[in-house]
């Protein structure tokens, strides 16, 4: 993605970027608490963590902040989001989880057959009517769009071994990564409005919801019970000390594991598991689920989902200002095939939940996990209930297994069309 070169942004002082993206989520939290008057009536169309996401994307657009130079994402994604998985599992409903039943499972692959297939049918379209799409210079372009492929049924090791398994250059593979975040994100805010209109689209989907609100129903009956107390300072210390202790575990045993694994069986990259995020994510996870079953759930007493909550905001904050909008006018046929791409994904999900009566929240949920992965996927649950963060992490770990496998098919349906078409 063409972003503003190294510190040519208005503001390049991160803790002063900080500071703003605060405010801005500060303003919106404000703003959409109001019950009365003109406030009340745009959030009923106008979700508030689409402006938490989009205000500071506006930011990085016109160059008041730089995305691309700061290490605040680094630092969200690395820091508070294990810390955000720790607090919003350790309160989890096993039992209700499992009763979601094949639905999710099912709504997750259906996601993953929506990116392999769509790929090639956008880029086929595209290049009947733009047959110059096909070549990038003089290389092959679907070697660089496999690699969006990777990315969009499992994350960035998935996308790396597109990278390596197919061969593009660097200079196609900057703008795929151009059409992977900006369309990713893009999604993520369409997914994030469609939280906010679910009762409707559940009627047009004549969606069976009852799981999914009983497993809230469960959930929030076992917040009350076990009540919200007037937390002080030192509850407040303990349950940062639970979030980011559990993070501090999960780096310090991912900075082993990954490295021991890619030394010794190297061939195991195929399921990200020589990635050291993929540790990160998956012993916080366990570590919050292991709480779970410990003393360490009331926690919640003391608002810890809460704070987990926090945490996730400001990791989409920090998301929303990697996007530059103005990348969208760069390669535009790029962004066709990626939309068009996108479309065909969601429309074999929603085809899917037709038949199987699932609700938005397993359309939503499964397919930003395909799509934008563990960093990404919880929030999309969040904006239905900060209790069913877990659903969107356990589904995004799917996507690493099988994201390599899924991609590398992709790829080849898409060498296909092109030797077909040129």
């Amino acid at each position: 993605m063409e972003t503003a070169p190294l510190n040519t942004a208005l503001i390049t002082n991160d803790a002063v970027v900080f500071g703003i993206l605060m405010t801005i989520l500060a303003l919106v939290f404000y703003t959409s608490s109001r019950k009365d008057g003109f406030w009340n009536k745009f959030y009923k169309y106008v979700p508030s963590v689409l402006l938490c996401y989009f205000i500071p994307a506006l930011f990085n657009t016109f160059g008041i902040i730089s995305g691309e130079n700061s290490a605040l994402y680094s630092m969200a994604s690395r820091y508070l989001l294990p810390a955000s998985l720790i607090l919003l599992t350790l309160g989890i409903d096993m039992k209700g989880l499992r009763r979601l039943g094949p639905k999710s499972i099912i709504m997750f692959f259906a996601g993953t057959v929506g990116v392999i297939i769509g790929g090639p049918i956008a880029f086929a379209t595209v290049g009947s009517i733009f047959p110059d799409i096909f070549f990038f210079g003089e290389e092959e372009t679907w070697r660089g769009l496999s690699t969006v492929s990777g990315s969009w049924i499992g994350g960035g090791a998935n996308q790396a071994a597109m990278l390596e398994v197919f061969g593009a250059s660097k200079t196609l593979f900057a703008q795929m990564i151009a059409v992977d975040v900006i369309m990713a994100n893009i999604w993520l805010g369409i997914l994030l409005y469609s939280s906010q209109h679910r009762d409707k689209i559940n009627r047009l989907l004549r969606a069976d919801n009852s799981e999914i609100i009983a497993l809230e129903q469960r959930m929030e009956k076992m917040h009350l019970e076990r009540g919200v107390r007037e937390t002080g300072t030192s509850d407040w210390m303990v349950i940062l000390g639970v979030a980011f202790g559990g993070t501090a575990l999960s780096h310090f045993l991912a900075d082993y594991i990954a490295p021991w694994i890619d030394a010794n069986y190297p061939h195991l990259a195929q399921y990200s598991l020589t990635s050291g995020f993929f540790w990160i994510v998956i012993i916080a996870t366990t570590f919050g689920l292991f709480l779970s079953l410990s003393k360490a759930k009331n926690l919640e007493s003391y608002g810890a989902s809460n704070m987990g909550s926090l945490f996730l905001y400001v990791l989409v904050a920090t998301i929303g200002m990697s996007m530059d909008l103005k990348a969208l006018f760069d390669n535009p046929k790029f962004f066709f095939v990626g939309g068009i791409w996108i479309m065909i994904h969601a429309l074999i999900m929603v085809i899917v939940a037709r038949i199987i009566k699932a609700p938005l929240f397993l359309i939503a949920v499964g397919s930003q996990a395909n799509i934008g992965g563990a960093a990404s996927a919880p929030i999309v649950a969040v904006a239905f209930n900060k209790f069913l963060a877990p659903v969107g992490v356990l589904l995004a770990v799917l996507g690493y297994a099988v994201g390599t496998y899924g991609a590398y098919i992709c790829g080849l349906i898409m060498q296909w069309v092109s030797g077909v078409m040129t």
